[in-house]
């Protein structure tokens, strides 16, 4: 019975499931406003919760040494988020199973100074995944039309020759060039997959405080995180040009309902887990003659 409803809770979860829904349509103007932040759970309980992602953590790690062995594609996952919305934990627990010789984690922060003596998405291109491999981006070049929309003073340290040029006409320019290079990594076998975790600002404040009241989370908290929930509406106007002018059906964004963090990590790994099962991945086949040396091999071994 045990075995039975096992089943039947992976066929519902799957069911339950449709990415359609948290995915942002080519050209199509985002409100964020109108996005949920929390939806219906796919669990019925933690116990449930936990049985559901073992088995997603499963799969993925039977995808990714089938990615690894097949050595033709390449996986860049991109979390993009305002604080507190639950990226680390996503990561941490999503592919906590996945072998750590193929896969990849990288934090972008404030760009230092020899990074601000290229162009924008130098410092990323350096950390592309090679095929065979999981790339993460814990924040990524979207930082460059996000954080720097918001902070247009930011700008002025870039070196551009154009420095005091602002406005509609550098945005676009920006969306380009990171079109071209999603569509350039695509052609070249690169999966990309972009999750926007999309928290409430009154979720935000509840994690902030649970923060400061615990100890062991104090180290997360910095009075800088109070100041940019300052610029929420801003931030929220930044995200939403950029989804829009930005998801393609080679490297789509996701808008993940982020203030329920167990089932943000369910629709996460349920997303991966459904484009690295699109690739229908195997391993190598061995061929007859390959297969008479193995066995020359193991009768030495054996004997």
């Amino acid at each position: 019975m045990k075995g039975k409803k096992s089943k039947k809770t992976k066929k519902a979860a799957k069911a339950a499931v449709k990415i359609g829904d948290f995915t942002v349509k080519k050209g199509r103007a985002v409100d964020l406003g109108k996005r949920p932040t929390k939806v219906a759970p796919l669990y019925g309980s933690k116990g449930e919760y936990k049985g559901m992602l073992e088995d997603h953590v499963k799969r993925l790690s039977d995808q990714q040494e089938r990615l690894y062995a097949s050595n033709s594609h390449a996986v860049l996952l991109i979390f993009q988020a305002m604080d507190a919305a639950g990226k680390d934990g996503a990561i941490k627990h999503v592919m906590s199973g996945v072998n750590p010789q193929g896969c990849q984690v990288f934090s972008f922060k404030h760009p230092n100074a020899t990074e601000l003596q290229h162009d924008f998405l130098w410092r990323t291109t350096r950390s592309l995944p090679e095929r065979g491999r999981i790339g993460i981006f814990n924040r990524s070049y979207y930082e460059e039309v996000l954080i720097t929309r918001v902070h247009p003073e930011i700008l002025r340290n870039e070196g551009l020759p154009d420095a005091p040029r602002q406005g509609e006409a550098l945005w676009r320019e920006r969306y380009q060039s990171i079109n071209g290079l999603e569509q350039h990594l695509h052609a070249n076998g690169t999966r990309i997959i972009k999750f926007f975790l999309h928290l409430s600002k009154e979720e935000q404040r509840r994690r902030f405080l649970q923060r400061i009241d615990t100890p062991s989370k104090n180290w997360k908290f910095s009075a800088a995180d109070i100041e940019e929930r300052k610029h929420w509406k801003a931030y929220m106007h930044a995200y939403e040009k950029c989804l829009a002018a930005t998801s393609t059906p080679h490297a789509p964004w996701y808008v993940v309902p982020a203030d329920d963090k167990e089932n943000a990590r369910l629709i996460i790994s349920h997303i991966i887990l459904e484009t690295l099962e699109g690739l229908k991945m195997s391993f190598p086949k061995v061929s007859a003659a390959r297969k008479r040396e193995l066995q020359k091999i193991r009768k030495q071994l054996a004997g």
